[in-house]
Protein backbone atom coordinates (compact mmCIF):
# COMPACT_ATOMS: atom_id res chain seq x y z
CA UNK A 1 0.00 0.00 0.00
CA UNK A 2 1.77 3.40 -1.17
CA UNK A 3 2.13 6.22 1.59
CA UNK A 4 3.21 9.33 0.53
CA UNK A 5 2.69 13.14 1.58
CA UNK A 6 0.22 15.49 1.06
CA UNK A 7 -0.50 19.24 1.88
CA UNK A 8 -4.24 19.48 3.25
CA UNK A 9 -6.47 22.88 4.23
CA UNK A 10 -7.24 23.26 7.92
CA UNK A 11 -9.87 25.12 9.83
CA UNK A 12 -7.95 27.69 10.63
CA UNK A 13 -6.56 27.99 6.89
CA UNK A 14 -3.22 26.73 6.82
CA UNK A 15 -1.67 24.32 4.56
CA UNK A 16 0.10 21.18 6.63
CA UNK A 17 1.19 18.30 5.51
CA UNK A 18 0.07 14.53 6.41
CA UNK A 19 0.64 10.79 5.48
CA UNK A 20 -1.78 9.56 2.98
CA UNK A 21 -2.13 5.68 1.65
CA UNK A 22 -4.68 3.91 -0.21
CA UNK A 23 -4.68 0.73 -2.30
CA UNK A 24 -3.86 0.75 -6.15
CA UNK A 25 -6.90 -1.27 -7.18
CA UNK A 26 -8.82 -1.68 -9.88
CA UNK A 27 -7.53 0.76 -12.88
CA UNK A 28 -5.85 2.94 -10.55
CA UNK A 29 -1.94 4.58 -11.38
CA UNK A 30 0.36 5.57 -8.78
CA UNK A 31 2.21 8.94 -10.21
CA UNK A 32 5.29 10.81 -8.45
CA UNK A 33 3.55 14.67 -8.96
CA UNK A 34 6.68 16.77 -10.52
CA UNK A 35 4.83 19.77 -11.04
CA UNK A 36 1.34 21.30 -9.72
CA UNK A 37 -0.40 24.46 -11.00
CA UNK A 38 -2.04 26.84 -8.30
CA UNK A 39 -5.45 28.59 -9.32
CA UNK A 40 -7.76 30.57 -7.93
CA UNK A 41 -10.18 27.96 -7.00
CA UNK A 42 -8.04 25.75 -4.90
CA UNK A 43 -8.24 29.29 -2.21
CA UNK A 44 -11.86 28.34 -1.72
CA UNK A 45 -10.94 25.04 -0.07
CA UNK A 46 -8.14 26.19 2.21
CA UNK A 47 -10.32 25.91 5.18
CA UNK A 48 -11.22 22.10 4.46
CA UNK A 49 -9.49 19.23 5.28
CA UNK A 50 -8.83 18.13 2.07
CA UNK A 51 -5.93 17.24 -0.39
CA UNK A 52 -5.21 20.53 -2.46
CA UNK A 53 -4.80 21.50 -5.78
CA UNK A 54 -6.14 19.66 -9.38
CA UNK A 55 -3.62 20.63 -11.86
CA UNK A 56 -1.34 17.80 -11.27
CA UNK A 57 1.42 16.62 -13.36
CA UNK A 58 4.11 13.18 -12.87
CA UNK A 59 5.08 10.29 -13.83
CA UNK A 60 3.71 7.21 -13.51
CA UNK A 61 5.51 4.75 -11.04
CA UNK A 62 2.83 2.09 -10.60
CA UNK A 63 -0.62 0.64 -11.84
CA UNK A 64 -3.16 -1.15 -10.95
CA UNK A 65 -4.25 -4.91 -12.28
CA UNK A 66 -7.24 -3.17 -14.36
CA UNK A 67 -4.99 -0.26 -16.05
CA UNK A 68 -4.48 -0.91 -19.60
CA UNK A 69 -2.59 2.07 -21.29
CA UNK A 70 -0.36 3.40 -19.36
CA UNK A 71 2.92 2.00 -18.23
CA UNK A 72 5.95 3.44 -15.32
CA UNK A 73 7.61 6.16 -16.76
CA UNK A 74 4.82 7.87 -19.14
CA UNK A 75 4.64 11.71 -18.32
CA UNK A 76 0.72 12.29 -17.12
CA UNK A 77 -1.30 15.04 -15.95
CA UNK A 78 -4.84 15.19 -14.28
CA UNK A 79 -7.14 18.02 -13.65
CA UNK A 80 -10.54 18.80 -12.16
CA UNK A 81 -12.55 15.37 -13.12
CA UNK A 82 -11.24 12.39 -11.25
CA UNK A 83 -14.43 9.90 -12.09
CA UNK A 84 -17.83 9.76 -13.61
CA UNK A 85 -20.33 7.13 -14.04
CA UNK A 86 -19.45 6.82 -17.36
CA UNK A 87 -23.20 5.03 -18.38
CA UNK A 88 -25.32 8.40 -18.42
CA UNK A 89 -26.10 10.30 -21.17
CA UNK A 90 -23.70 13.06 -20.38
CA UNK A 91 -21.07 10.59 -20.35
CA UNK A 92 -21.90 8.29 -23.48
CA UNK A 93 -21.54 11.98 -25.22
CA UNK A 94 -18.65 12.80 -24.26
CA UNK A 95 -19.66 15.35 -21.52
CA UNK A 96 -18.38 13.69 -18.47
CA UNK A 97 -17.86 17.07 -16.74
CA UNK A 98 -21.44 17.55 -16.14
CA UNK A 99 -22.06 13.66 -15.55
CA UNK A 100 -24.52 13.77 -12.00
CA UNK A 101 -22.49 11.10 -10.09
CA UNK A 102 -19.41 12.79 -11.67
CA UNK A 103 -16.23 13.19 -8.80
CA UNK A 104 -14.99 16.52 -9.08
CA UNK A 105 -12.44 18.88 -6.92
CA UNK A 106 -14.02 19.96 -3.81
CA UNK A 107 -16.31 16.89 -3.23
CA UNK A 108 -16.60 14.44 -1.26
CA UNK A 109 -15.41 11.79 -3.97
CA UNK A 110 -12.30 13.36 -4.35
CA UNK A 111 -9.52 12.56 -1.64
CA UNK A 112 -6.45 12.86 -3.59
CA UNK A 113 -4.84 16.42 -5.05
CA UNK A 114 -1.95 17.69 -6.71
CA UNK A 115 -0.10 19.06 -3.51
CA UNK A 116 1.63 16.30 -2.82
CA UNK A 117 4.80 13.74 -3.21
CA UNK A 118 2.20 11.41 -5.28
CA UNK A 119 -1.21 10.79 -6.36
CA UNK A 120 -3.67 8.01 -7.09
CA UNK A 121 -5.64 8.73 -9.70
CA UNK A 122 -7.83 6.39 -12.13
CA UNK A 123 -5.65 5.58 -15.17
CA UNK A 124 -8.87 6.67 -17.41
CA UNK A 125 -8.62 10.30 -16.68
CA UNK A 126 -4.82 10.97 -16.50
CA UNK A 127 -3.88 12.34 -19.43
CA UNK A 128 -0.20 12.16 -21.50
CA UNK A 129 1.66 14.96 -21.82
CA UNK A 130 3.09 15.48 -25.33
CA UNK A 131 6.68 15.21 -25.78
CA UNK A 132 8.64 18.47 -25.52
CA UNK A 133 6.05 20.17 -22.85
CA UNK A 134 7.82 20.67 -19.86
CA UNK A 135 6.29 19.39 -16.52
CA UNK A 136 5.82 23.06 -15.48
CA UNK A 137 4.70 24.67 -18.76
CA UNK A 138 1.94 21.72 -18.94
CA UNK A 139 1.03 21.88 -14.98
CA UNK A 140 -1.39 25.41 -15.28
CA UNK A 141 -2.89 23.40 -18.69
CA UNK A 142 -4.61 20.79 -16.87
CA UNK A 143 -7.18 23.53 -15.27
CA UNK A 144 -6.62 27.17 -16.74
CA UNK A 145 -5.79 25.95 -20.14
CA UNK A 146 -8.57 23.15 -19.87
CA UNK A 147 -11.40 25.92 -18.89
CA UNK A 148 -10.55 28.30 -21.98
CA UNK A 149 -9.74 25.41 -24.27
CA UNK A 150 -13.30 23.73 -23.43
CA UNK A 151 -15.16 26.76 -24.66
CA UNK A 152 -13.26 27.61 -27.94
CA UNK A 153 -13.25 24.32 -28.88
CA UNK A 154 -16.58 22.89 -27.44
CA UNK A 155 -18.80 25.51 -28.44
CA UNK A 156 -17.41 25.34 -31.75
CA UNK A 157 -15.82 28.81 -32.16
CA UNK A 158 -15.23 29.83 -35.93
CA UNK A 159 -12.19 31.14 -37.20
CA UNK A 160 -14.15 34.20 -38.32
CA UNK A 161 -15.21 34.99 -35.43
CA UNK A 162 -13.95 37.58 -33.14
CA UNK A 163 -13.16 36.57 -29.48
CA UNK A 164 -13.49 38.85 -26.63
CA UNK A 165 -11.04 38.23 -23.09
CA UNK A 166 -11.93 40.44 -20.20
CA UNK A 167 -8.53 40.41 -17.69
CA UNK A 168 -5.15 39.29 -18.43
CA UNK A 169 -4.95 36.62 -15.34
CA UNK A 170 -4.67 33.10 -15.40
CA UNK A 171 -7.03 32.28 -17.43
CA UNK A 172 -6.92 35.35 -19.82
CA UNK A 173 -3.17 35.08 -21.39
CA UNK A 174 -3.90 31.43 -22.09
CA UNK A 175 -7.22 32.08 -23.58
CA UNK A 176 -5.37 35.00 -25.90
CA UNK A 177 -2.90 32.58 -26.95
CA UNK A 178 -5.37 29.60 -27.69
CA UNK A 179 -8.05 32.10 -29.39
CA UNK A 180 -5.29 33.75 -31.57
CA UNK A 181 -3.89 29.87 -32.70
CA UNK A 182 -7.37 29.50 -33.80
CA UNK A 183 -7.31 32.55 -36.59
CA UNK A 184 -9.65 34.46 -34.37
CA UNK A 185 -9.37 38.33 -34.00
CA UNK A 186 -8.95 38.78 -30.18
CA UNK A 187 -9.82 41.46 -28.33
CA UNK A 188 -8.77 42.11 -24.80
CA UNK A 189 -10.87 44.26 -22.52
CA UNK A 190 -8.94 45.63 -19.40
CA UNK A 191 -9.22 48.31 -16.67
CA UNK A 192 -5.71 49.84 -17.55
CA UNK A 193 -3.31 50.33 -20.41
CA UNK A 194 -0.53 48.30 -17.76
CA UNK A 195 -1.31 44.64 -19.52
CA UNK A 196 -1.38 46.45 -23.41
CA UNK A 197 2.16 45.53 -24.56
CA UNK A 198 1.92 41.78 -23.22
CA UNK A 199 -1.14 41.22 -24.25
CA UNK A 200 0.09 42.33 -27.60
CA UNK A 201 3.00 39.86 -27.61
CA UNK A 202 0.72 36.86 -26.44
CA UNK A 203 -1.48 37.45 -29.57
CA UNK A 204 -3.90 39.86 -29.27
CA UNK A 205 -4.77 41.94 -32.12
CA UNK A 206 -7.01 44.83 -30.08
CA UNK A 207 -6.89 46.27 -26.27
CA UNK A 208 -9.42 48.12 -25.20
CA UNK A 209 -9.57 49.59 -21.89
CA UNK A 210 -12.56 50.14 -19.90
CA UNK A 211 -11.90 52.30 -16.93
CA UNK A 212 -13.28 55.40 -16.86
CA UNK A 213 -15.42 55.17 -20.46
CA UNK A 214 -19.23 55.51 -21.40
CA UNK A 215 -18.81 54.05 -24.63
CA UNK A 216 -16.37 51.44 -26.35
CA UNK A 217 -15.01 51.01 -29.53
CA UNK A 218 -14.06 47.83 -30.90
CA UNK A 219 -13.23 47.08 -35.14
CA UNK A 220 -15.46 44.61 -35.01
CA UNK A 221 -18.46 42.92 -32.55
CA UNK A 222 -17.84 40.48 -30.46
CA UNK A 223 -19.00 37.03 -31.02
CA UNK A 224 -17.72 35.21 -27.85
CA UNK A 225 -16.86 37.14 -24.50
CA UNK A 226 -14.53 34.89 -22.10
CA UNK A 227 -14.46 36.72 -18.68
CA UNK A 228 -12.57 35.56 -16.74
CA UNK A 229 -12.25 38.19 -13.84
CA UNK A 230 -14.03 37.17 -10.24
CA UNK A 231 -15.55 40.23 -10.58
CA UNK A 232 -18.41 41.55 -12.84
CA UNK A 233 -17.80 43.94 -15.09
CA UNK A 234 -19.69 47.00 -16.24
CA UNK A 235 -22.25 45.30 -18.25
CA UNK A 236 -23.73 48.54 -20.02
CA UNK A 237 -20.21 49.53 -21.26
CA UNK A 238 -19.88 45.57 -22.60
CA UNK A 239 -23.27 44.35 -24.42
CA UNK A 240 -23.27 47.18 -26.99
CA UNK A 241 -19.99 45.53 -28.33
CA UNK A 242 -21.03 42.18 -28.91
CA UNK A 243 -22.32 40.77 -32.08
CA UNK A 244 -25.75 39.37 -32.55
CA UNK A 245 -26.22 36.10 -31.54
CA UNK A 246 -23.16 36.25 -28.96
CA UNK A 247 -22.17 34.36 -26.21
CA UNK A 248 -21.01 35.66 -23.18
CA UNK A 249 -18.71 32.72 -21.04
CA UNK A 250 -18.39 33.29 -17.02
CA UNK A 251 -15.38 31.47 -16.09
CA UNK A 252 -13.98 32.13 -12.86
CA UNK A 253 -15.56 30.74 -9.40
CA UNK A 254 -17.42 33.89 -7.56
CA UNK A 255 -19.97 33.75 -5.33
CA UNK A 256 -23.19 35.94 -5.61
CA UNK A 257 -25.22 36.38 -8.47
CA UNK A 258 -24.60 37.38 -12.10
CA UNK A 259 -26.57 40.33 -12.33
CA UNK A 260 -26.62 41.40 -16.42
CA UNK A 261 -29.33 43.83 -18.13
CA UNK A 262 -31.78 41.48 -19.05
CA UNK A 263 -33.23 43.65 -22.39
CA UNK A 264 -30.25 43.77 -24.46
CA UNK A 265 -29.87 40.05 -24.65
CA UNK A 266 -33.18 40.05 -25.80
CA UNK A 267 -32.88 42.04 -28.49
CA UNK A 268 -29.70 41.24 -29.52
CA UNK A 269 -30.12 37.38 -28.94
CA UNK A 270 -27.16 37.29 -26.27
CA UNK A 271 -26.59 34.09 -24.74
CA UNK A 272 -24.97 33.47 -21.48
CA UNK A 273 -23.22 30.32 -21.16
CA UNK A 274 -22.02 28.27 -18.79
CA UNK A 275 -18.96 26.31 -18.51
CA UNK A 276 -16.75 23.82 -16.15
CA UNK A 277 -13.37 22.37 -17.57
CA UNK A 278 -13.26 20.16 -20.51
CA UNK A 279 -14.17 16.86 -21.21
CA UNK A 280 -11.74 14.64 -21.59
CA UNK A 281 -11.61 14.46 -25.09
CA UNK A 282 -11.25 17.92 -25.71
CA UNK A 283 -8.49 18.41 -22.84
CA UNK A 284 -6.38 15.71 -24.99
CA UNK A 285 -7.25 17.90 -27.63
CA UNK A 286 -6.15 20.95 -25.67
CA UNK A 287 -2.73 19.68 -25.51
CA UNK A 288 -1.77 18.50 -28.13
CA UNK A 289 -2.95 22.01 -29.51
CA UNK A 290 -0.82 23.35 -26.96
CA UNK A 291 1.88 21.56 -27.91
CA UNK A 292 2.13 21.71 -31.92
CA UNK A 293 1.27 25.49 -31.54
CA UNK A 294 4.02 26.25 -28.40
CA UNK A 295 1.21 27.88 -26.74
CA UNK A 296 2.75 28.19 -22.35
CA UNK A 297 1.50 29.78 -19.35
CA UNK A 298 4.04 32.34 -17.85
CA UNK A 299 4.63 31.11 -14.40
CA UNK A 300 6.31 31.62 -10.78
CA UNK A 301 7.92 28.53 -9.72
CA UNK A 302 8.08 27.60 -5.63
CA UNK A 303 8.84 24.21 -3.89
CA UNK A 304 6.51 21.67 -3.04
CA UNK A 305 7.07 21.78 0.83
CA UNK A 306 4.68 24.02 3.14
CA UNK A 307 6.80 27.31 3.06
CA UNK A 308 6.63 27.01 -0.34
CA UNK A 309 3.11 26.58 0.03
CA UNK A 310 2.38 29.00 1.79
CA UNK A 311 4.34 31.54 -0.06
CA UNK A 312 2.74 31.42 -3.11
CA UNK A 313 -1.17 31.40 -1.69
CA UNK A 314 0.20 34.41 0.14
CA UNK A 315 1.06 36.32 -2.72
CA UNK A 316 -1.73 34.42 -5.16
CA UNK A 317 -3.96 35.94 -2.06
CA UNK A 318 -2.40 39.78 -2.74
CA UNK A 319 -3.14 39.18 -6.10
CA UNK A 320 0.98 39.51 -6.65
CA UNK A 321 1.58 36.61 -8.53
CA UNK A 322 2.42 37.40 -12.43
CA UNK A 323 -0.07 35.10 -14.02
CA UNK A 324 0.48 31.74 -13.04
CA UNK A 325 2.12 29.69 -9.74
CA UNK A 326 3.26 26.58 -10.36
CA UNK A 327 4.95 24.21 -7.50
CA UNK A 328 7.82 21.74 -8.16
CA UNK A 329 8.95 18.54 -6.17
CA UNK A 330 11.95 19.34 -4.48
Amino acid sequence: MPSFTVYKGSKDGVVKSTVSTEKLTGDKVLMRITASGLCGTDLHYLNQDMVLGHEGVGVVEATGPDAKYLKKGDRVGFGYEHDSCGHCHECLIGNETYCADRAIYGSAKVDQGSFASYAIVREAFLHEIPGGMSDIDAAPLQCAGATVFAVLRGFKTQPTETVGVIGLGGLGHLAIQFAAKMGNRVVVLSSSDKKREEAMRLGAHEFVITKGKHKLEVSAPINRLLVTTSAQPKWELILPVMAAGSAIYPLSVASGNLEIPYMPLIYQGIAVQGSLVASRNLHREMLAFAALHDIRPTTEVFPMTEEGIKEAISRLERGDIHLRAVLTAV
